[in-house]
Formats: structure tokens, C-alpha cells, sequence
């Protein structure tokens, strides 16, 4: 159970812990000279998805647009084709 528990954390509870404490004092610190917040952090994260998410959608009706442009020209030409190799 030992070896399990050291493969899942990477190293042993105490080294571990001790890790975690170390680089909480030092993010803490670095938090507060910038005078952040933990909720300043989620709502950047948030403010992040949202313009991703509309990013994405403007590049979705771009793709659309780009997709039915071109589909105007191939689907004829492929029904043309289509039907003058079916004759043969």
C-alpha cells in the first residue's frame, strides 16, 4: 500500500507535504505583492473560456461560410460528372 500511495503522489506523504507547503508560501507570497486574489484568478479563467467560446463560434461561421461557398461550385460540378459518367 506504501509503494502505491508514493507512486501516486510521486514521493513520500512527508516530502510531499513538505513540497506543497514550500511552494504555497512562495505563490502566496507572489499573490500578495500583485495583489491578487483567488477569485481574481476564477473569473480570469472565466473571462478566458468565454472569449475562447466566442472565438470558436465566429471561427465555426467562418468555416460555414468557406464550406457553403464551395459547395455551390463542387456539389453541380460533381452531380454533372455523375451523370455524364453514368451514361457510359
Amino acid at each position: 500500500m506504501s509503494e502505491r500511495t508514493n507512486r501516486f503522489l510521486g514521493d513520500t506523504p512527508g516530502r510531499v507535504l513538505l513540497k506543497l507547503i514550500i511552494v504555497s508560501l512562495v505563490v502566496g507570497v507572489v499573490m500578495s505583492a500583485f495583489n491578487w486574489s483567488p477569485m481574481d484568478i476564477v473569473y480570469g479563467v472565466e473571462n478566458f473560456v468565454r472569449r475562447i467560446w466566442n472565438l470558436g463560434f465566429g471561427a465555426i461561421e467562418g468555416f460555414a461560410s468557406y464550406l457553403l461557398l464551395g459547395a455551390a461550385v463542387v456539389v453541380p460540378c460533381f452531380i454533372i460528372l455523375r451523370i455524364l459518367n453514368y451514361r457510359r
